[in-house]
């Protein structure tokens, strides 16, 4: 992509005094179709430690199909020409909901290497999804460009279907026990079960009294800055030990 587009398809945060370290991608939630003009306190934070924040635009119907899967690939590659990260720099992923979803799925269709992911409250298995509410359908047909049966499609691009082929990298999951949009127990629970059977050592914080997305208990925030923070710097303590790490990464979502 090149770098006079970069800023018309994402919002990017660059890095303030700090060299860049990496990227630290935020996906949004079904829906989406906002702008960013301004970084919150916790992309902040991460951009004075070096991250390069992105947000990227994709469509709001967007499933992390093969088009949108594309698209990020070619912004990453994008953002690190311009910041003169190397393909080995951190590459992490964030978001919730359905953004939770494209994180996970990115991990696994990306061509690019994805060092760590984020995911609150996350769609794991797209089929089930299909049923779970009536505004869902309509959507994901969209997202795979088809009106007859999708049930290949959404398997292919299923977290919990693909559980076998996700990397095996640091992952911090959380979901809300009070979740009635994407029900814990048919999504998160299934696929970090999944995801041990299959030899995976990931964080899974299970949020009593939470639902969709929020509020995040300031403890529960804390961790997930300090595990973003920490996969930037190579280091998985992150700022559990310092005073700084206050509220939660929270991309836009719904």
């Amino acid at each position: 992509m090149k770098d006079e587009l970069l800023d018309q398809v994402a919002w990017i945060g660059a890095p303030g005094a700090a060299p860049a370290r990496g990227i630290v991608l935020a996906f949004t939630g079904l829906g989406f179709t906002g702008m960013k003009d301004a970084p919150s306190e916790q992309e902040q934070l991460l951009m004075d430690r070096g991250a390069v924040c992105v947000l990227p635009y994709l469509g709001p119907w967007s499933w992390m199909d093969d088009g949108t899967v594309a698209f990020v690939d070619d912004l990453v590659e994008g953002v690190r020409r311009r910041f003169g990260l190397t393909d080995d720099s951190p590459l992490i992923a964030t978001g919730g909901s359905r953004g939770g979803h494209a994180v996970l799925a990115y991990a696994f269709l990306s061509r690019l290497k994805v060092s760590a992911c984020f995911a609150n409250c996350p769609v794991c298995d797209l089929a089930f999804h299909y049923t779970e509410r009536p505004d869902l359908p309509r959507t994901m047909h969209h997202a795979f460009d088809s009106y007859d049966d999708v049930t290949a499609a959404l398997e292919s691009h299923s977290p919990l279907h693909q559980s076998e082929r996700m990397p095996k990298i640091p992952y911090l999951i959380v979901h809300g026990e009070e979740d009635t949009a994407v029900g814990k127990v048919a999504h998160s629970d299934r696929l970090v079960l999944a995801m041990r059977q299959h030899g995976h050592d990931l964080d899974y914080v299970e949020v009593a009294g939470m639902g969709h997305c929020g509020p995040l208990p300031d403890d529960v925030a804390s961790r997930i800055d300090a595990f973003v923070l920490g996969q930037l710097s190579g280091n998985e303590i992150g700022c559990l030990q310092g005073s700084s790490c206050q509220g939660g990464i929270a991309p836009a979502q719904r």
